[in-house]
Formats: C-alpha cells, structure tokens, sequence
C-alpha cells in the first residue's frame, strides 16, 4: 500500500468521490451520481470550515478512497474535543487490501493533531462487515445511534 497517497479533496474529485459513495447497496438507493450540483455545493461548505477534512485516497490519478473527518469542540467529557468519521468508502477494485485501515488510521492521527480526545463514527446497522471492520481496529460499540430526518 506505499503506492496510496492521502491528500485534502480538490472539487474535481467530487466525481470520483460521489461514485464511490453510490457504489454500495446502500448508496446506490441515496446517492445521485447524475447531478452532482448538491454535491459541489456541499464541496464548499466543507471548504470553508475549518474543522471539516474531506480526504481522498490516491493510486497514482485514480482516486481509491475517501472520507471525511469533522472536529467537533465541545463541554462534556472536561471540554473535549471529539472528531467523526463520516463517509467511509474504498473503491471496489480496492477492497480487502488493507486501503480501509489505512484511511482510518490517517483519520485517527489527523484527530490526534486537531488535540481530539475521542474519535467517533456511525455504521449502518444494515453493514455487519463493516461493524467488525471498525472493531479489529480497535472502535467499541459502545452507543446506539438515532437519526431524524428532515
């Protein structure tokens, strides 16, 4: 894997990014890889906020992967601050070879520079693989998660 670079996300690669987002089961039902307008506009959002990392994974030109981390400053916990790992995703051609492990890890320590604390994520419940995935690295499930959609 010395051949992956780990660099910030430039707009054109929102592409590459939203395919891979939409190359799952679960994706594929959320995700709109034909108008890429929202995603653009997301794109800038992230931009200009400072505790947001959106991160691709690079082989040579081709991007392989992606996630995004968000540092979140808070009071709980003697006013620690957290990250979130968010948008996990391996280009299937990539898959299995170690490409996933390395994107968290970069998060992991990306989160240890930013003076985190604790690093958190959510995981469909609907994808068991990835489940033990996050625990072989080390992640407790610990929580259950809600989300309310507006």
């Amino acid at each position: 894997m010395t051949d992956i670079g780990i660099r910030p996300a430039v707009a054109n690669d929102i592409p590459a990014i939203v395919a891979m987002l939409a190359d799952d089961t679960l994706g594929a039902t959320r995700e709109s890889p034909d108008d890429l307008r929202p995603y653009l506009t997301a794109y800038e959002r992230l931009q200009s906020d400072p505790n947001q990392f959106l991160t691709v994974a690079v082989r040579g030109d081709m991007i392989v992967g992606t996630l995004q981390l968000t540092v979140i400053p808070g009071l709980s916990r003697r006013g620690s601050t957290r990250s979130v790992i968010e948008g996990v995703r391996v280009h299937s051609s990539e898959r299995g070879q170690g490409l996933g492990q390395q994107l968290i890890e970069w998060a992991i320590e990306e989160s240890r520079r930013q003076d985190c604390q604790l690093v958190q994520l959510t995981s469909d419940a609907a994808r068991p693989d990835a489940h033990h995935f996050y625990e072989r690295l080390g992640f407790v499930g610990s929580h259950i998660g809600f989300k309310f959609q507006l």
